[in-house]
């Protein structure tokens, strides 16, 4: 394998850190390597102890080397949360070329004078999508190279976040011996893999709903148009499990994956399990009707407030349907109870490849999708002789690596 054939994303989510390994070949995606680890220092999709987040994404890529044998050095880190914003902006420049046919270097002029935006100095630019062209007034040109012209315009959306998130997550990657070859925001990736070209035309809510957020990406004319992030997720309904069965949260979480089901009608009477309570040293025996009592009203709430954020956003006489993914939808009954909630058409995306047909794991696979079409020429994991993990002393230093960050969008079109 050549270094150019592989691609690894960093998912660092509230319950686990996943290191997805992908290998290009021929132009196609195959998955190779899968490396999870129990998620600790984060909550709520934010990071609140940078050790313990080291360790948790160590264990993770550990997990991925050694189903591959190779070590990884360079990843993609997927980044999310209510931090969060979108700002769309104009970008024009005069077509330098004698002849005025359009070329790279056009196209990376335009799309650095689009990112010349009035930012507060908390935030920071993480990406730029475009979204149109304009050659001479002409618009609706997704890729203008090779065209006539003397002037050319760019219609994007600026991606920001908050400098302490972004900086927080990157320093977390670091200090994992690992380099970072981008950051990719998780909705953009996660709609990259889930939604058909038709759908992110028509208007589609993409909905994440992870263990400790919920992310919601609404996708019109073909873009990304509004994101936002609610603080409610999985861990809540374990949580529910714990306090409404009396019994450890660690106990509620594995119940909730082996029984749980998210509508009562749904739900088998003679499909019973027991449990120790906390305070007894008796274990007590419940039905999944029992569970499913607990789970129905807490995940009803969460598709309400899925429905009153795409609301308050302006979009819910534009939104076509949804779309579901993330680990807690794989639960029995989230389908019918998530339709009958939204009013909608729904579906839940899972990825097509082996070992990973699972929707936790829709954002890093899209993460290397996205990679593969946008990003291609920066992939650099080589894979090397197992051994210990080291620093690399070539790694950028931090002016030059934030910069790096800044300008990788550039590459886009």
């Amino acid at each position: 394998m050549s270094s150019n054939d592989i691609i690894v994303s960093l998912d660092i989510g509230t319950s686990k850190v996943r290191a997805i390994i992908g290998e290009m070949t021929n132009g196609a995606i195959n998955i190779i390597g899968v490396g999870s680890a129990d998620s600790e220092g984060i909550r709520k999709g934010a990071i609140v102890d940078i050790d313990q987040t080291v360790q948790s994404i160590r264990n993770a890529v550990d997990h991925a080397e050694r189903m591959v044998g190779i070590q990884i050095t360079d990843v993609y880190v997927g980044i999310q949360g209510n931090h969060i914003g979108l700002q769309t902006n104009h970008g024009v420049v005069a077509v330098s070329n004698e002849d005025r046919e359009i070329g790279e270097e056009d196209i990376e002029r335009v799309l650095q004078a689009a990112k010349v935006v009035a930012l507060p100095p908390e935030r920071e630019i993480i990406g730029l999508v475009p979204k149109q062209f304009l050659v001479d007034g002409l618009d609706g040109i997704s890729d203008p190279r090779g065209m006539i012209g003397v002037r050319l315009e760019v219609e994007a959306t600026v991606i920001t976040g908050a400098k302490t998130a972004i900086h927080n997550l990157m320093r977390c990657v670091e200090k994992a011996d690992l380099r970072i070859s981008g950051v990719i925001l998780m909705s953009l990736a996660s709609g990259q893999m889930s939604l058909t070209k038709d759908e992110k035309t028509m208007g589609t809510v993409l909905v994440d709903i992870g263990a400790g957020s919920c992310t919601l990406a609404i996708f019109e004319q073909g873009s990304l148009a509004a994101t936002s992030t609610l603080p409610i997720g999985g861990e809540y309904v374990t949580n529910d499990i714990s306090y409404g069965l009396r019994t450890q949260t660690e106990q509620a979480e594995k119940i909730k994956l082996k029984y749980g089901c998210a509508m009562i009608s749904d739900a088998a009477d003679d499909q019973k399990f027991k449990v120790m309570r906390m305070g007894s040293n008796v274990e007590k025996e419940f039905s999944q009707v029992d569970l499913a009592n607990i789970i129905e009203p807490r995940m009803q709430e969460i598709f309400h407030l899925v429905l009153q954020e795409v609301r308050r956003l302006g979009f819910a006489d534009k939104v076509g349907g949804y779309v579901l993914t993330g680990g807690t939808v794989s639960m029995a009954g989230v389908l019918p109870l998530a339709q009958s909630e939204l009013e909608s058409s729904v579906r839940i995306a899972v990825p097509d490849y082996i070992g990973v047909r699972d929707p936790a794991y829709t954002s890093g696979v899209g993460m290397i999708q996205y990679v593969s079409k946008y990003m291609r020429s920066r992939v650099a994991s080589a894979p090397k002789k197992a051994g210990s993990r080291k620093a690399n002393p070539s790694a950028p230093s931090k002016p030059g690596f934030f910069e790096r960050i800044k300008n990788m969008f550039s590459e886009f079109i």
